[in-house]
């Protein structure tokens, strides 16, 4: 069986397109987000991009959207 977690860190990230929020700061301090196959994203660190990027489901992903919408975050 498939471990979709498993997948989402098999994924090659080296062709990702990473972006920003429009409302970063000038000292780019912020996170930078990447779409990965089926919805899913992957997260790093802009301060840090060699480091490790966190992967989310397409569900994972949309629950924390809905949950910073809702201020919860």
């Amino acid at each position: 069986m498939n471990d979709p977690k498993a997948d989402l860190y098999a994924c090659d990230l080296t062709g990702a397109i990473w972006r920003k929020a429009s409302a970063s700061g000038a000292e780019h301090d912020c996170v930078e987000v990447a779409e990965l196959p089926g919805g899913a994203r992957a997260v790093r660190d802009s301060k840090d991009p060699g480091r490790e990027p966190l992967r989310f489901t397409a569900t994972e992903w949309a629950a924390f959207r809905e949950g910073v919408m809702a201020g919860e975050l």
